[in-house]
């Protein structure tokens, strides 16, 4: 299982990273070690498509418009939990302290340590069982965004379900049901948003 569970967060990180050359180049890699395991490329296989059909500069547009524009597929866990609050340092404090007590060096290549590829190839690649803390930790963030993603349609979100089925439990149906599953109750030291904002769930301590 936990092979299944490596092969299936590396994928998944690179299914969710900014589409360069060398990404793209690892398509063939993705489907021969999805393969090795019955069902689990069908979760992947749109987006590794996409990948292998698109024009390059067309890939790379569709992300920026998807991710790095749209708040509603924000990549960055704490974003969905924090927000813009002063917690959210402490938090990224947190995941960095995560990286700093494994025995390799995690290069964050620029990106905030809450960046769900970074934290699913963490998990892949370096400490599979404090990765997957971080991911339980953090499954309420991983739910709203399938949520967004399935809401606008992006062939993404198949692979947010299959990250989400390595977890513990059932996914919620909406969005409701994930604040319900979070023990949602009002944000405190939030910065211009509503006390119900969905980027403001609570998560447990570390």
């Amino acid at each position: 299982m936990s092979r299944r569970q490596q092969v299936v967060y590396l994928t998944a990180a690179w299914c969710l990273s900014y589409p360069d050359e060398e990404l793209v180049g690892r398509v063939p890699l993705m489907r021969a070690a999805l393969a090795e395991f019955r069902g689990a490329v069908q979760d992947f296989a749109e987006v590794l498509d996409q990948l292998e059909s698109m024009p390059q500069m067309d890939l790379q547009a569709y992300y920026v418009r998807e991710f790095d524009l749209s708040k509603r597929h924000a990549l960055h866990l704490s974003y969905w939990t924090d927000g813009d609050t002063r917690r959210r340092g402490e938090v990224l404090g947190n995941f960095k302290n995560t990286y700093r007590q494994s025995d390799i060096l995690v290069d964050t290549r620029g990106e905030l340590p809450d960046y769900l590829p970074m934290v699913l190839e963490y998990a892949a690649t370096v400490d599979l069982a404090a990765g997957r803390e971080l991911l339980i930790r953090y499954r309420p963030s991983l739910e709203m965004l399938r949520l967004g993603l399935l809401r606008d349609g992006l062939p993404h979100t198949r692979v947010l379900q299959a990250v989400c089925a390595t977890l513990p439990g059932k996914s919620p149906a909406d969005e409701q049901a994930v604040m319900r599953m979070a023990g949602y109750g009002p944000p405190t030291e939030a910065v211009g948003l509503d006390p119900y904002d969905p980027r403001l769930l609570p998560v447990k301590g570390p």
